[in-house]
């Protein structure tokens, strides 16, 4: 048996640790140890050095701020300015659109019912006051005018020979026959006594006188009958007779004047001066009475209706002289009437205005015009230019004004006379083309930068 020396016999092998990896090989655990130490007094080594360095960097931060702080050269901006002035009012320009058309137009047509023989316009000509524009078939309505006539001229005959009553020959053949009467009525009382005698007598029977009774009475029926109509013709006709038959010559008249309009209607003339805007039938045609045959625009005369506010309507005068913009051309107009109702789509009144005559030759109907009112506003505020706003958030303005307190920094510049930018919030009250008004942290006298102002940031050095 083998002895082995005390140098390899572990004292405590229950105890012994076995190696492992530590910065990527193996060791014991006894050489890790060694290897702390190591460590150890590394670090302590790099914290001293690492106090010594900053040592020296306090050093040296001393110096510096014992130093004095060197002056930075900065570019001033040139800028143009305005001054504001303040005012108490403003006038306002707001114009208001509407239309042109014709003084009178109408829709021309024929009053009865017929068929169209001949039309003498066409659509763009021009016709006077009293110019045929058609005519309707009348060959039935002068045919019953022919027949009333002859009708009248028998009425009139008759009544000439009633108001000059009966002529001499029918006199002079009624006396004859009253004369004759007379005679036969004294043979029958003659012959009447004669029988009178005889029946006393008993010479004849009663029948025979009554036979010449009664024949003598019906010559007295006769002759009282010849000597009325006698009477008649020599005190001339009756005037209820003449009356009546005047009566009915006038109804024959009126039936004759009632045709003769039929037939003035049956010719369509142009009421006024004007165009023929549109043809609607052509000959041949039966129209119904009301149908338009032509549309009849006047132009001589024209009119602008044009719709206000209520509240501009007290600044417009009756007869007041306006000026109106039709067409990109100004023209003078006069204020003829402001209607009383509100247009309950537009809530306005409407202003009629009519266009002064040489307006005619170069204006239509339907074309725009345009009127433009000035109002005067009692506010207070400043006029700016437009350019020198400047939007801010949540839909604020603002502008930028110039101050002579540089402060904060010292700066150099080669220009002596810069200023700082400010930058002061505003209120827009109007705007009048290329300006504004606004109102807010302005004062009399204030310089504002007038344009430019993307280039610009409150503090910034800028020169005018």
């Amino acid at each position: 048996m083998k002895e082995r020396s005390l140098q390899s016999i572990p004292r405590n092998p229950s105890k012994a640790k076995p190696p492992f990896k530590f910065l990527g090989k193996y060791v014991q655990p006894q050489d890790l140890a060694k290897t702390g130490k190591l460590l150890i007094v590394s670090a302590v080594l790099l914290s001293a050095g690492f106090l010594v360095g900053r040592g020296h960097q306090a050093t040296d931060t001393n110096s510096e701020a014992a130093a004095p702080i060197p002056t930075k050269k900065v570019n001033v901006l040139p800028v143009s300015t305005v001054k504001v002035e303040a005012v108490g009012s403003y006038q306002t320009a707001q114009s208001y659109t509407g239309s042109v058309t014709a003084l009178r137009s109408s829709e021309v047509g024929f009053e009865l019912r017929g068929k169209i023989v001949a039309i003498a316009v066409d659509e763009g000509d021009t016709v006077k006051a009293g110019q045929t524009i058609a005519q309707l078939d009348t060959i039935t309505l002068e045919a019953q005018r022919q027949g009333l006539v002859a009708q009248k001229d028998q009425a009139q005959a008759v009544l000439a020979e009633l108001k000059n009553g009966a002529r001499t020959e029918q006199v002079a053949s009624a006396q004859a026959r009253v004369r004759d009467l007379q005679q036969q009525l004294e043979l029958e009382k003659i012959r009447n006594s004669r029988r009178e005698y005889l029946y006393q007598q008993g010479a004849i029977a009663q029948e025979q006188l009554d036979e010449v009774a009664f024949n003598r009475q019906a010559l007295q029926e006769r002759l009282q009958d010849a000597q009325g109509i006698l009477a008649e013709l020599e005190n001339g006709t009756r005037i209820e007779r003449v009356t009546a038959q005047q009566a009915a010559i006038d109804i024959l008249i009126a039936n004759i004047r009632e045709l003769d309009i039929q037939i003035d209607k049956s010719t369509l003339k142009s009421p006024f001066d004007g165009v023929i805007s549109s043809r609607n039938f052509d000959e041949g045609t039966v129209v119904e009475a009301g149908s338009s045959v032509v549309r009849l625009v006047e132009s001589d005369r024209l009119e602008a209706k044009i719709g206000v506010p209520v509240t501009v309507i007290p600044a417009i005068a009756i007869d007041s002289q306006q000026e109106v913009l039709i067409n990109g051309s100004q023209y003078s107009a006069t204020v003829n009437s402001i209607l009383p109702e509100i247009d309950p789509n537009t809530r306005t009144r409407t202003v009629i205005l009519t266009l002064d005559p040489p307006a005619s030759r170069q204006v239509s109907p339907g074309e725009m015009a345009r009127i433009t009112f000035t109002q005067t506003n009692d506010t207070d505020g400043y006029w700016l230019p437009i350019t020198a706003l400047v939007k801010e958030e949540r839909g604020l303005w603002s502008c930028y004004g110039v101050v002579t307190d540089k402060g904060g920094e010292r700066m150099t510049t080669d220009n002596p006379n810069s200023h700082r930018v400010e930058r002061k919030l505003v209120e827009i009250l109007e705007t009048d083309g290329e300006r504004v008004l606004v109102k807010g942290t302005l004062r009399e006298g204030d310089v504002i930068i007038a344009d430019g102002t993307q280039r610009l940031v409150p503090g910034q050095l800028v020169s005018y």
